[in-house]
């Protein structure tokens, strides 16, 4: 299980289970739930690739990131280890 705290959005940290380079159980810890499980539902078993190259750059309102941005974020910087 990975555990990352997010920064500049409302939810506080993400966590999430890598099995075979696919994502899985992924959970954000605050945040808009409603909107936040339907995209945890659709992420779950998706290549880490694709999730990557799908959810990076997003914004969220004037923000600079947004919740599937710091997801994207969190999944690039343990590739990179």
């Amino acid at each position: 299980m990975y555990k990352y705290t997010t920064k500049g959005i409302c939810a506080s940290s993400i966590s999430f289970d890598i099995e075979d380079e696919k994502l899985k159980n992924v959970s954000f810890f605050g945040g808009c739930d409603g909107n936040l499980t339907g995209l945890c539902n659709l992420l779950d078993g998706m290549d880490i690739a694709t999730v990557i190259d799908k959810l990076k750059g997003i914004r969220c309102g004037r923000k600079s990131t947004s919740c599937p941005d710091q997801l994207a974020i969190a999944l690039q910087e343990i590739m990179k280890k």
